[in-house]
């Protein structure tokens, strides 16, 4: 199993995608990119760490490539919305690759360009939290925390009867299941 960090927005829709996906196992949210250790949801949210809401997937690289992990975290949300997605406004919505390595380095620069190319736009996706140039091909620099256990899940769960999340998942979905049809879950 291999794993990939990236932040599209509100954590919950992100999660909720990913864990549609053949090949992923495992899907945790929680914080990245900042300066403040040991984060919670509030200091996130005030905009003042640095964090981004983002995911942890865990992947089976057998089953789905990164580049179609980062395929699908580009075309599932708007990479060209700066610091939001849609209502939610704030650095810790930014858009935002996260590589654990040169190799995931390399690929989160490829996946961008093959979405300007495809769409004629430029995202604003960053890769984030990665020394390239440190000794041994790189070191990620930024640590991960895992979001309370509310957050983990949240779809399945609270998100069902949350009208922010019934408005914005469901097309998110809908947008995975059409433009990625092959990479979903059956069942």
């Amino acid at each position: 199993m291999e794993q990939a960090i990236v932040a599209g927005g509100c954590f919950w829709c992100t999660e909720a995608v990913f864990r549609d996906v053949v090949g992923v196992a495992e899907v945790e949210s929680g914080y990245i990119g900042g300066d403040t250790a040991d984060p919670t949801y509030k200091d996130v949210c005030s905009g003042r760490t640095g964090h981004a809401e983002a995911i942890r997937v865990t992947y089976d690289p057998d089953v789905i490539s990164l580049g179609e992990i980062y395929d699908i975290f580009m075309g599932t949300h708007d990479p060209t919305q700066l610091n939001r997605q849609g209502n939610d406004v704030g650095s810790q919505y930014r858009s935002a690759i996260f590589p654990l390595s040169p190799a995931q380095f390399e690929e989160a620069k490829a996946a961008i360009g093959r979405w300007n190319t495809e769409h004629g736009k430029m995202a604003v996706t960053t890769i984030e939290g990665f020394d390239a140039d440190a000794g041994e091909g790189g070191e990620q620099v930024k640590p991960w925390y895992p979001a309370e256990d509310y957050h983990q899940e949240y779809w399945q769960g609270e998100g069902q009867r949350s009208p922010y999340c019934l408005a914005v998942i469901p097309p998110k979905l809908m947008k995975l299941r059409k433009s990625f049809q092959d990479k979903v879950k059956q069942g």
